[in-house]
This record gives structure tokens, C-alpha cells and sequence, in this order.
């Protein structure tokens, strides 16, 4: 859509008094929308690079050059359509992020379907394979995904003004996601892999094909939970340019400037980098290291299991340490832990996976966490400009964590290239050479923990929005909502 050159600011956000108290519904509905989103997500950070290596063929390096390339045209996707969210009018009393939610539920799983199709494996063209690879994601990511997830995660800002509420949908929306994770990384695995004639461990690409179709229904019916279940209640009253306007570039420039964003960037870029190569590498680990695709079913399920604990702990953790001060610890355990591993270099898949396990639910109390940092900085932005720009704020950061993913996509298909991962072999349904086995599991174990580590010193050092501060900016905000209300 075209933009001007001046845009209308939002007044004050003030409380819609008419709607229902926030409660468990929405912290359910919320939770829905992430399960959802992770039905595509979480598929796709799993299955996608080995899929496109193992079943079709193609070249790990160019699978990672394309996540990278991806994420270069999401920022300007995500922020674009942050300032849409932000700016486009028309939507009804609480409806602003809403609605994107119904518009998009079944183009995004659509759009994901579609990206496993087994039948490219057929295509007599490798540049046939590369092009529907390239427009698949492209459409998926860049465009479907997008639309729907920029809009939902903005959303919980205004379901709720209270920062204790906020940490609450977090908490909840991450279960949603762990919830997804579980059935694909548990379940999936059992379903999709297979032992050929040879006894080599494989990808069964229409097993796959069909897996993705159902996870696509999934979402379909989770987005539709969470659209019926979730109220937004803050609401953001448009006031003309004359009044205090900002232009688009003026707006981004502010977001830009945010201390607190630029930090909480920098943590979510080295997560995402970290754990998104230990999620790529977790398939080729198992095939290539272990020589058992399945076992990465027991591993998830151990991993991810325990971390439906913190629904009750991660929010008391919050309230009591801070979530900068929580997330911190918990990544540089992690990153600990992983390092340990490599070293002791175990072949023991029952070692391996609870260790692992232990790693994943470090990593989970951060990401348990994290979706209300995103809150805190909206808030710390509107404490420093009197200007609350949402879904703005959250695309910015949204395209950090979609670029971190797309590094670590492309670092693992440059890696494996580098360690002589052999992409013809897998497809042949071959066992890969020693020295890459070996080089898997470094590359499984060392690099994440590096990462993991280096999460840790980015909050301890870079983020500012420790405990006290937050605390200081939710009062006043409160003082400024209490003196909008009463003029």
C-alpha cells in the first residue's frame, strides 16, 4: 500500500472498560495462536534443510544461502508490515491485531503444505527443484507468515496493560509452542523416518508430505481458537498529523535509537542462531552420529516435556529475580552444559539425550520469558517518546529472530558443506564418511554452546531492562494512563 509522508501517531493507550476482565481465556487462546504459528515454524526449522537435502537433493549450500537471502527481503517485509499493523485504519473496536489472524490462517498453512511436496524429488531439472524450493519458502516465509505472526505477537500488548498479565500470555504462549514442538519433533520423527534395505537410517519424502499437510490443519483450527478466545483491551486512538505526527522514518528512527531494542535484538539474534543450528543439526545428528532418525523422537519429548513445568515456575521466576536477570543465568548453564558435551564426546545416545534434555529446559525457561521482554521494551519506548508503536516494535525485533534463524540455516548447510557432508549420499540412502560423523557432533554440540553462551553476556551487558527499571516504567505509565482517564 502506498504511505505518506506523515503519518498519524496513536494517542495514549487507555483500557476498553466495556470488555470482559482478562483471564484464562485469553491466556488460552493466546497459547493457541503460538501453537499454531509453530506448526509451520517449528516444521519448517526442523524438517525443511533435510528434506530438501535427503529427499530432493539439494545441495545443503544452497539451502542455507536461500534462508539467509530470506531473511535479508523479510526486513523489509516484517518492518513493512509492523507499519501497516501500526497504520492502516478500518479496524473495528478491538480488532486492530485480530483480524490479520482470520485473513491469513489458511493462505499460511497453505503456503507451507507446499513446501514438502515429494513429488519435486522427481523433477528432471535440478533448477526446477531449486526454483520451487526458492518460491515455496519465499511465499511461506516472506510473505504468509509474515502477515499472520507480526500481527499476533504485536497483540499481546494490548490484551492487557499489566506487566504481570503480559508475562502471563508470554508463559502461555510459549507452552503453545512447546506443545507443537512436542508433536512434531516427537511425533513426526516416528512417522517420517525409516530403515532402508541397507540398514542406513532415512527420510521417507511422502511420509513427509503428508505429516506437513496435517500439521497445516493444525494451525488452521489453533489460529481458530485463538481468534474466538483472545480480547484486546488496550486501544490506541489515532491522532492527526497537526497533533504530533510522525513521518515512517522519523517513527523507525526512534525504534532504532531504543537502547533496550537494540539489546534485546542482539540476545535474540545469538538464541536464534544457537538454537536454530542445534535444531538443524539435530536430524543429521541422528541419522549420521547415532544412525537412528527415530531416536530423535525420545530426545524431543525429553527435551521439551519437562518445560511444561514452567507455565507455574517461569512467571514466579519473573516476578521474583527479573526476566533479564532469569534469562541470563539460564542461557549461560546452557551454554555450559553443551560445551561439557562435546567434550566428553559420548556415544552413548542415552547420555547424549538427557543431557540434552537438561540444556532444553534452560533454554525454555528463557524462552518462556522472552515475549514479554518484547512488552517492556514497547513500554520503555513509550516512557522515552510518548509514542507507543506495537506492532512496529515487535516486526524490528520480529525480523532479528527470523534473521538469526536464517544464519543458523545457512551456517548448518555451510557447515555440513564444510565438515563433507555428501547430499547425493543421503538421497541415495548411503552412510556418510567418518570424519563427517565426527564433524556432526561437533557441530551439534560446540557451536550452540558457544552461542549460548555468548546470549548470556549479551543481557548481563547489553539489555538495560533489568528488574528495577521495569518496575520503574510500569508506574509510570500507570500515573499517565490515570491522568488521560481522568481528562
Amino acid at each position: 500500500m502506498p504511505m505518506t509522508s506523515q503519518i498519524s501517531a496513536p494517542a495514549p493507550v487507555t483500557e476498553a472498560a466495556e470488555r470482559r476482565p482478562f483471564g484464562l481465556r485469553d491466556k488460552i487462546g493466546y497459547m493457541f495462536g503460538d501453537f499454531g504459528n509453530d506448526f509451520t515454524f517449528t516444521l519448517q526449522s526442523t524438517f525443511f534443510m533435510v528434506f530438501y537435502t535427503n529427499v530432493v537433493g539439494i545441495s545443503p549450500a544452497h539451502v542455507g544461502t536461500l534462508l539467509l537471502c530470506a531473511r535479508v527481503v523479510d526486513g523489509f517485509t516484517d518492518v513493512g508490515m509492523g507499519i501497516i499493523v501500526d497504520r492502516l485504519p478500518g479496524a473495528g473496536p478491538g480488532d486492530k491485531f485480530r483480524r490479520w489472524i482470520r485473513y491469513i490462517a489458511i493462505p499460511v498453512a497453505v503456503a507451507s503444505a507446499l513446501m514438502y511436496m515429494s513429488f519435486v524429488s522427481g523433477f528432471g531439472s535440478y533448477g526446477l527443484k531449486l526454483t520451487w524450493m526458492v518460491a515455496t519458502y519465499f511465499l511461506w516465509g516472506s510473505v504468509c507468515y509474515t502477515a499472520i505472526n507480526i500481527p499476533y505477537g504485536s497483540m499481546s500488548s494490548v490484551v492487557s496493560p499489566n506487566p504481570d498479565h503480559r508475562a502471563e500470555l508470554s508463559v502461555f504462549r510459549s507452552t503453545g509452542a512447546t506443545l507443537a514442538n512436542i508433536m512434531i519433533m516427537t511425533v513426526l520423527p516416528i512417522i517420517v523416518y525409516r530403515t532402508n534395505a541397507d540398514g542406513v537410517s532415512v527420510l521417507d519424502g511422502p511420509a513427509m508430505t503428508l505429516g506437513a499437510v496435517i500439521c497445516s490443519v493444525l494451525a488452521v483450527v489453533c489460529y481458530a481458537v485463538c481468534y474466538f478466545c483472545v480480547e484486546e483491551r488496550v486501544a490506541a486512538v489515532s491522532r492527526p498529523a497537526s497533533e504530533g505526527g510522525l513521518s515512517v522514518g522519523s517513527m523507525l528512527k526512534a525504534v532504532f535509537s531504543n537502547r533496550a531494542l537494540l539489546g534485546l535484538i542482539a540476545s535474540a539474534l545469538l538464541l536464534l542462531v544457537s538454537l536454530m543450528f542445534l535444531n538443524g543439526m539435530l536430524s543429521y545428528l541422528f541419522l549420521s552420529y547415532f544412525g537412528n532418525g527415530r531416536l530423535q523422537s525420545p530426545a524431543s519429548f525429553a527435551g521439551l516435556l519437562p518445560s511444561l513445568a514452567l507455565i507455574v515456575i517461569a512467571p514466579w521466576l519473573s516476578r521474583r529475580f527479573g526476566k533479564a536477570e532469569v534469562g541470563a543465568v539460564s542461557m549461560l548453564l546452557g551454554g555450559g552444559v553443551l560445551i561439557g558435551v562435546y567434550f566428553l564426546h559420548t556415544r552413548s545416545a542415552t547420555v547424549w539425550i538427557i543431557l540434552y534434555a537438561v540444556v532444553a529446559l534452560l533454554t525454555a525457561v528463557f524462552n518462556y520469558l522472552v515475549w514479554a521482554f518484547i512488552t517492556d521494551v514497547i513500554d520503555s519506548h513509550e516512557v522515552k517518546s510518548g509514542q507507543r508503536d506495537d506492532g512496529t516494535v515487535y516486526a524490528v525485533y520480529s525480523w532479528s529472530r527470523k534473521l538469526g534463524q536464517a544464519l543458523a540455516g545457512g551456517l548448518t548447510g555451510w557447515a555440513l558443506g564444510w565438515v563433507g557432508f555428501d547430499a547425493a549420499a543421503a538421497k541415495a540412502g548411503e552412510a556418510q564418511a567418518a570424519p563427517v560423523v565426527d564433524g556432526v557432533y561437533m557441530l551439534a554440540n560446540l557451536v550452540p554452546g558457544i552461542g549460548y553462551v555468548l546470549v548470556g553476556l549479551a543481557l548481563v551487558v547489553l539489555y538495560p531492562l533489568k528488574k528495577k527499571v521495569v518496575d520503574a516504567n510500569n508506574a509510570v505509565l500507570v500515573a499517565r494512563r490515570a491522568v488521560a482517564r481522568e481528562e
